[in-house]
């Protein structure tokens, strides 16, 4: 496969290698350098998916001011990167926004290679099909914002989606207990692609018993 020379944001498996798309391969096994968030964690990711040799360009929020002027040269020799993330697919909850507003202001070519989204695959198995939707993502750490925001999503009537730290799923849920009501219908999507993967479908306050206080990555959808 031959590339031309841009910035490739190339999705990655949320959890089982498998899941990544043969052109996600192409695109890092011929990319000149891949960027990522971590070294290790790039590197770990890469020897799952079978690619190896590769050099790897940390991108994170210490660092992204300091390396942008250096990909963006690279860019302009020519050269072909890929950013990747953590998992699935990069920018949502990641380092590289600001590497992609400087590299669309210096006028150079970006390219998506699309894959797995945990946000899509959370949204695939409701059990009613969301004519629209809202990302809230990430709710604020601080308690009083915290609180502020979720009253604010309570007004809304299309369905609300909202991730947070493994650590932080109980306190979520009990927030959400207590602010829209413990019969307030959710769906939880945990460690998706995994072989501990689990849906959870019903209300906050049954959810609540059956998680007791469990840690995973998750997506939670609230809904009617």
């Amino acid at each position: 496969m031959e590339l031309k020379s841009c910035l490739y944001i190339v999705a990655t498996p949320i959890g089982d290698p498998s899941d990544i798309t043969l052109r996600a391969l192409d695109t890092l096994r011929n990319a000149d350098a891949i960027i990522c968030e971590e070294i290790r964690q790039g590197s770990s990711i890469l020897k799952k998916i079978g690619v190896t040799g590769k050099e790897l360009i940390e991108l994170n929020e210490h660092n992204e001011k300091d390396q942008v002027p250096e990909i963006l040269q690279r860019l302009y020799q020519n050269k072909v990167l890929a950013l990747i993330s953590d998992c699935g697919t990069p920018v949502f909850s990641d380092p590289g926004a600001y590497l992609i507003s400087k590299v669309v202001e210096a006028g150079l070519p970006i390219v998506p290679v699309p894959g797995v989204s945990s946000l899509m695959a959370a949204l695939s198995i409701l059990d009613f099909k969301p004519e629209r939707f809202y990302f809230a993502g990430f709710l604020p750490r601080e308690n009083d914002s915290r609180r502020r925001e979720l009253l604010r999503l309570k007004t809304m009537r299309e369905p609300i989606i909202l991730m947070d730290t493994p650590y932080r799923l109980s306190k979520l849920l009990e927030e959400i207990g207590q602010l829209f009501g413990g019969g307030q219908h959710i769906t939880l999507s945990c460690n998706l692609t995994l072989p501990t993967e689990k849906i959870f479908r019903g209300t906050v306050a049954s959810i609540i018993k059956l998680i007791n206080r469990q840690k995973a990555e998750f997506i939670l959808i609230i809904h009617g």
